[in-house]
């Protein structure tokens, strides 16, 4: 059969109609005397002939809008594998519109396929990952049961069974009391695990984290152990390692002229020479206190105490602090109090402020800025100095970290104990136009 367009199929059973209406009543006026009686009767033969003409033209443009409509609803159904053969031409509207769909169907396939790679390549990295995953939502009774779990969660929590589905309660009862104890304290945070039952030294230390996001318009929370052990025993060998350095070289410092100038002392008495050795007990003094003096900052550093919290009003506590150091305070509203430790925030603010005129600051361009916030104060110290470069910055919180050539690296690792202590955090960045500014964001309750 001739192949033809959508107009030519339509055209083929119309003409012929038309032709047959127009010679149909000449035939019939033979048999039909009344001229009006033969033309109805030819224009009903041709409508006949013509639908049938037309039916059967259509009849594989039918066929083919079937096959569409079929394709299309397993495309709904997420099927991308159905295709559609068609004999006739490829020119034409019918020909485009097959070869359109196909080339859609290719690029479904090809998405899907490259979903489908996608999402296992997640999935291996999700079930293989050393951090336990646990996706909990509420269920039909509003208990939060697990809706997913990787390998390491199921290890860690239930012997590496199977837990979807399970309450998050009815798992817990089953695990060790200090991760109760996280979930309940709300946020992030670290909790230990024996390792090695009630008689061993040996614990897992475990970062918990907590993030809460809709998903398909319910709420989830998902869970994430992490195990630190081994990288906090990383980190504790490296902060030894440094401990026992800056040890050795201020011990040696101090102990290497003591030793030369008791010979040198003893060498002077067996002369007879006495008129030195008020100059060399000086010395051996000086660096004796020095000495005391650098043991105690690392004593009061390892041996920190918990805040004794008391209110404090900050116009008179910052009154009597300007007493031991010089700075231009920007004071609070009057009568302005919260709980701290007056002894712990007095040696940070210590800390902080001779950290300032050591900087190379003017005098007068050294600040204490206290605002108020909402269920919180922050406490600024501002300098003129030289500021820090973006690698001292990055280390200055660290633990026996140091510039100064006499200095011990605990001011500012010191004074961030205190801050945390009292439920607070510390930060540190450069001014613009010279300076540093170092700020202390402590909450209204301590804990």
């Amino acid at each position: 059969m001739m192949r033809r367009s959508l107009v030519g199929r339509l055209l083929w059973g119309i003409l012929p109609a038309i032709a047959i209406a127009v010679a149909l009543p000449l035939l019939l006026l033979r048999w039909v005397h009344s001229p009006w009686q033969a033309g109805a009767l030819a224009g009903a033969i041709a409508l006949v002939v013509a639908a049938w003409l037309i039916r059967g033209a259509l009849k594989p443009v039918n066929a083919l809008f079937r096959a569409l409509a079929g394709s299309v609803n397993t495309y709904r159904d997420g099927e991308y594998n159905f295709g559609i053969g068609w004999s006739g031409s490829t020119e034409d509207e019918l020909g485009q519109l097959v070869r359109t769909h196909g080339e859609l169907g290719e690029v479904l396939r090809e998405q899907r396929q490259a979903l489908v790679q996608r999402e296992l390549l997640l999935d291996t990295m999700i079930q293989n990952t050393p951090v336990s995953m646990l996706l909990v939502a509420a269920g039909g009774d509003g208990e939060p049961r697990v809706v997913f779990s990787n390998l390491a969660a199921r290890k860690l929590l239930h012997s590496g069974w199977k837990i979807e589905g399970l309450r998050l309660s009815d798992l817990l009862m089953q695990s060790p009391s200090s991760l109760r104890e996280a979930l309940e304290r709300g946020g992030d945070s670290l909790f230990s695990i024996d390792a090695g039952g009630q008689d061993s030294d040996d614990e897992e230390t475990y970062h918990l984290a907590r993030r809460i996001f809709l998903l398909n318009g319910r709420r989830h929370e998902l869970l994430l152990l992490r195990r630190l052990t081994s990288e906090l025993r990383r980190e504790e060998m490296r902060a030894w390692k440094k401990v026992i350095r800056v040890l050795s070289h201020e011990l040696n410092n101090s102990l290497a002229p003591v030793a030369s100038l008791a010979h040198s002392g003893t060498e002077l008495v067996r002369r007879r020479r006495y008129e030195r050795l008020e100059e060399i007990f000086a010395t051996i003094e000086e660096r004796a206190r020095h000495l005391e003096g650098f043991l105690g900052g690392y004593a009061r550093f390892a041996k920190l105490p918990q805040p004794q919290l008391q209110m404090v009003e900050w116009r008179t506590f910052l009154a009597g602090l300007r007493r031991h150091v010089e700075f231009v305070p920007e004071l609070p509203p009057a009568g302005f109090s919260s709980r701290v430790d007056p002894a712990q925030i007095e040696q940070a603010l210590l800390n902080l402020l001779k950290n300032a005129h050591e900087s190379g600051s003017p005098p007068d361009e050294v600040t204490l800025r206290l605002t108020p916030l909402p269920h919180a104060y922050r406490v600024e110290v501002l300098d003129r100095g030289q500021g820090m470069s973006e690698p001292v910055l990055q280390n200055a919180l660290v633990p026996f970290y140091s510039t100064k050539r006499q200095g011990t690296g605990l001011g500012l690792a010191l004074t961030r104990e205190i801050v945390e202590a009292h439920g607070g955090r510390l930060s540190l960045v450069n001014r613009q136009g010279g300076g540093l500014c170092v700020a202390l964001q402590l909450p209204d309750s301590p804990p």
